[in-house]
This record gives structure tokens, sequence and C-alpha cells, in this order.
């Protein structure tokens, strides 16, 4: 089964900021769309950013417009989200997901049944 792994969530206060990082051993993430997702208590899991293939267009919600950047790096295989000006109302379990078909961008905005492999994901908490 094929796997994500998320990485940097935590605990940070108001103001703050931090990186999530997804990866898998499985196939080179470069070839395909990468969307985070975000679902907090009680909510519907939410689109929060996307990278379409072979560094395509980027996606974001309007909610976290000029505070998070979504990048890759390709020698690592790693995609990251980097989180800056932290909100409480950032606080959510953030998945990385893969688009399973290659090539392709991000739609507008990205729907979870676009992304066919998940991770676990991790918890970010925002609070003072």
């Amino acid at each position: 089964q094929v796997q994500l792994v998320e990485s940097g969530g935590g605990l940070v206060q108001p103001g703050g900021s931090l990186r999530l990082s997804c990866t898998t051993s499985r196939f080179t993430l470069d070839y395909h769309a990468i969307g985070w997702f975000r679902q907090a208590p009680g909510k519907e899991r939410e689109g929060v950013s996307c990278i379409g293939s072979r560094r395509g267009g980027t996606y974001y919600t309007d909610s976290v417009k000029g505070r998070f950047t979504i990048s890759r790096d390709n020698a690592k295989n790693m995609v990251y989200l980097q989180m800056n000006s932290l909100k409480p109302e950032d606080t959510a379990v953030y998945y990385c997901a893969a688009d399973p078909a290659p090539e392709r961008n991000c739609g507008n905005p990205p729907r979870r049944y676009e992304f066919g492999y998940w991770g676990q994901g991790t918890q970010v908490t925002v609070s003072s």
C-alpha cells in the first residue's frame, strides 16, 4: 500500500512558524500533484495548498495566502509546506496527499477524491 509520510507538526505560539515535510519511498513525488489538506475537530477536511507536477502551478486557500508556501526538493523527494504567521484557527491535523495519475496540475480548489495516496497526518496546534 502506497503511503506518504508527513513530519514537522507540533505546538507553536500564535505568530510562529512551522515547516511540514512530506515524502515517500514508493515513487517520485515530482511526477505527481501533491496537496496539503487539514482537518480540525468537527470540521470537513479542506484543501490548504497544492503544487502541480514538474513544478506546475500552485494553489492556496484564501485563509493561508501570503502566510503558507508550498515547495519541492526533488533531490530529497520531499514536498514542504512552510507555515508562517500561524493563527489559532490553523490548528488541525495536516495531511499530505498525492494524485496517483502523473503529470497533472492541481484543481482549483483541489478535491479530496483526486488524491489517492495519503499520509497518516501530523498535528499542528497554535496556542499561547
